[in-house]
């Protein structure tokens, strides 16, 4: 296969989902009931009707903290490509596995000192 037919493939699979999926919501707004009221249209959450206004202050503490979990989820993501790679090096390529390990534990330390300065400034209390 060429360079050019691989990727015709790849366009024929993309076109046939994009029409795939616009023939199902084409035949789910034909059949599904259509019965607007105002009751319909009102906000609905969990069961309780809402009360008071939309916008409400929120502690800066929960942003910060659901910041530092995802900073941490993410950069643990880095974790996986390195453990698979770490295994096939050897003497014969471009970088040592000495280097390797070094860099991780490095990468590893990093995280370790934000995580440090987060607690030591007390943005994991949970007040």
């Amino acid at each position: 296969m060429t360079f050019f037919e691989q990727y015709g493939t790849f366009a024929i699979a993309v076109i046939v989902g994009c029409l795939l999926y616009a023939v199902i919501m084409l035949a789910s707004r034909l059949m599904r009931p259509s019965v607007p009221s105002p009751q319909k249209l009102t906000t609905y959450e969990c069961g309780v009707e809402s009360l008071g206004a939309g916008w409400s202050q929120t502690n800066i503490r929960y942003y910060v903290f659901a910041f530092l979990f995802l900073l941490f989820d993410v950069e643990a993501i880095f974790l996986f490509p390195w453990a698979v790679i770490v295994g096939d090096l050897d003497a014969t390529t471009a970088v040592s596995p000495t280097f390797a390990v070094v860099a991780m534990f490095l990468f590893i330390a990093t995280l370790l000192e934000g995580l440090a300065y987060a607690w030591k400034k007390g943005v994991l209390t949970w007040d």
